[in-house]
This record gives structure tokens, sequence and C-alpha cells, in this order.
């Protein structure tokens, strides 16, 4: 019940060996700032650093008894709904897939590919981010496009942060004591990349992102929500290549457009001292929270919880208590004491008597990953 997860980002591996019967973490680790002047040269030497460091901590790997090394695949488009054994035909169809995903499905392939050379014997599992969304209606994931280009192209909101949604739709339904499957929940992840999805009875219904992780909430780099005009606007007036645009978009807005900063902790920083640009910023990133908010409680009905998940929504009370100020009316109420305590366990951070349950739940996409790999290979 020994799997080896490998979560590989555009410019970072992290990796965990994790025994399920616990379950519990064997070993652990990050290889970053890859392909940068002060870090490792590119994706293949970060994973030979990751062999070199679990060798070093746990043995050889071919000795390890491994039921499975689960990959995290950032986008599979329509083709994987679930995860999937992985085949030449299905590293073929990642590939197809990096358009849609430049940054990430690249550098993913190409762990995969050698993590299937260092470990040929061993069943390699790829885990979308995109797997769970495939739930989504025609009617949340269509866009009002010409219908012969959206085909052609597969033009659809797809959506992400599938896998940390699955684990802690879950989590937060084991914690309200009910079934998943009868448990309506708008789960708020909010890292660096931001996403807000409606879930009814453990199925995601809509969600923010879109085609690519860019559209929805305000994020770190990323503008979230713009009106398209924008873009041909700076491409005629200012000049901007279409690179350029993308560049602007990704990398350059956000947070760190809007304050100078993408990381909220010196965002908050610069709000407290008075700076009225990052105060207007994080103004921004709640209200963008809470315009998604309303709208899922309308696509929902009865919503049983909201829950804050990932690196913001676990350790940022002040962005937890203003994105949902002002919703009282309709059931939504934080509680400032325990939305004040710090905790690395789920916990209710709403008044009992409120109709809809605030939560905060710690997500965990290593162990969903290693679950839904080795619920795979055991079939």
């Amino acid at each position: 019940m020994t799997v080896l997860v490998l979560n590989c980002g555009s410019s970072s591996i992290k990796y965990q060996l994790i025994d399920l019967a616990g379950p519990s973490r064997l070993a652990k680790g990050l290889v970053e700032r890859i392909g940068e002047d002060d870090g490792v040269a590119d994706h293949a030497a970060a994973l030979r650093r990751v062999v070199g460091e679990l060798e070093a901590e746990c043995g050889p790997l071919p000795e390890l008894g491994l039921t499975a090394v689960g990959h995290r695949i950032v986008h599979g488009g329509d083709r994987f709904a679930e995860p999937v054994l992985v085949d030449d035909g299905v590293e073929r169809a990642i590939e197809e897939l990096a358009p849609l995903a430049p940054l990430h499905n690249p550098p993913g392939l190409t762990a995969l590919r050698l993590a299937r050379r260092e470990l040929p014997d061993v069943p390699h599992v790829a885990v979308f981010d995109t797997a769970f969304h495939q739930t989504l209606p025609p009617v949340a994931y269509t866009y009002a496009l010409d219908r012969a280009v959206a085909g052609r192209y597969g033009v659809r909101r797809y959506g992400f942060h599938g896998t940390s949604v699955s684990y802690v739709s879950r989590a937060a339904a084991w914690l309200l004591d009910r079934d998943p499957a009868d448990t309506n929940l708008i789960v708020l992840h909010l890292g660096n990349g931001a996403s807000a999805t409606a879930v009814r009875g453990g199925r995601s219904v809509d969600t923010s992102m879109g085609l690519t992780p860019l559209e929805g909430l305000v994020m770190g780099t990323r503008t979230g929500d713009i009106d398209p005009g924008a873009l041909f606007y700076l491409h005629r007036e200012a000049g901007l290549s279409v690179d350029e645009i993308d560049t602007l978009l990704n990398r350059g807005s956000g947070l760190l457009g809007l304050a100078g900063a993408n990381d909220l902790r010196e965002v908050h920083r610069r709000a407290k001292a008075g700076d009225e640009a990052a105060q207007l910023a994080r103004e921004l990133y709640c209200y963008r929270i809470r315009h998604y908010v309303g709208a899922y409680l309308a696509v929902l009905g009865r919503t049983h919880a909201i829950v804050f998940t990932a690196g913001v929504g676990e350790n940022d009370s002040w962005v937890r208590s203003h994105s949902l100020a002002g919703l009282r009316h309709l059931g939504v109420e934080v509680d400032h004491v325990r939305n004040s305590f710090a905790s690395s366990r789920a916990q209710v951070i709403s008044p009992d008597e409120a109709d809809v349950a605030v939560l905060v739940v710690p997500t965990d996409e290593e162990l969903e990953i290693a679950r839904q790999a080795s619920e795979l290979v055991a079939r």
C-alpha cells in the first residue's frame, strides 16, 4: 500500500512516499527553482535529485515494494474523467493537451517519462486536476462562442484544483457528519492560484477557472475575470503582442500587479501601513470571492457549508472573515473567535446556529493522488 507521489509544477517537484495503511508519510521533499540560475538545470536533473534523496532516506526504489507511482497532471482536457494507468498512448495524449496548460503539462510529462524509465515495473497512474470537473453540466462548461470554432479547438470550461476539491469535499462532509453524496458545498481553494467550486452531492457542478487557470478569482499573479475586449485594446493601443499580453495576465497581474507583491502576507503588511494600493488589492481579492459565493449559493440552492482550503484559505483569518462579510441575510456568518483560532485540523468557524456552516479544511493533494492511484491499481 506504498505509493510514491510526484507533484510536478512549472518550476518545482514535490514528492511524498505514502504508506496508505496508516496513512503515514515515509518521506517527503521539494526540489524547487528548476531552470533558475541558482537552482537545478531542468526537470530531468530535479527528478534525479528526488531519486537520490529518496534512496538516501529509504533505500533503493526498486526494493520499496511500491504499489504505484501517482503523478499530478494539470490538464486532461475532456479526454480524462478519472485517473488512468499510463502507457505510451496516455503520454501522447498529455503531450497533445500541452497547449491548454503550457506551463504545467510539459514538465509533468517530462517527470512522468523519466519516472517510468526509472521504475519500469511499477504501475504509473496519472491523476488529472481537471478530472473532478468532468461532471460539469453543459450549461456550466459551455462558452457562448461559435459552436464550430469551440468544438474544433476544445474551447470550454475545464476547471482546475480538482484533486484538492475532491479531497476537501469528502473531508468537509465527514466533519459535518454527513454523507458526501447528500452534501452541497462551496469550496474555496485559495493559494497563489485560487478557485471556487460548487459541489452538489460530491460532484462538481460549476467552477470559476475555465479553459485555463486564468479565469475567476483574483490570484497572486493572475487577473482572474477580465473583459476579453481589454486584450484587444491592449494589443491595438499599447502595441502589446499576444505573448506579452499572456505574460501580463498570468505573471504580472493579480495581487502583484495591483499591490506590487503576490504574497498576501506582504499585501496585509503594506495595507496596515497605509498603502492604498495594497488596501484596494485585498478588498478586491475578497470582493471577487464574495461575488462567486453569492453566485454559487444561487446555483446550489440548499448549501450545507462554505469551505476554505489551501495556503491562504487555511491560514488567513482576515480573508475568511472579509470574504463572507455582509452575507448574514443568506445564512452565512463567521464567528470571529473561532475564526481567529489557528489549527492544523479541520474546524468549524461559523456560529452553531448558522444556516450555512463555514469550515476550514486543510487540503492534502498528495494523499488524494496516492488514494486514487492505489484504488485504480487494485481494480
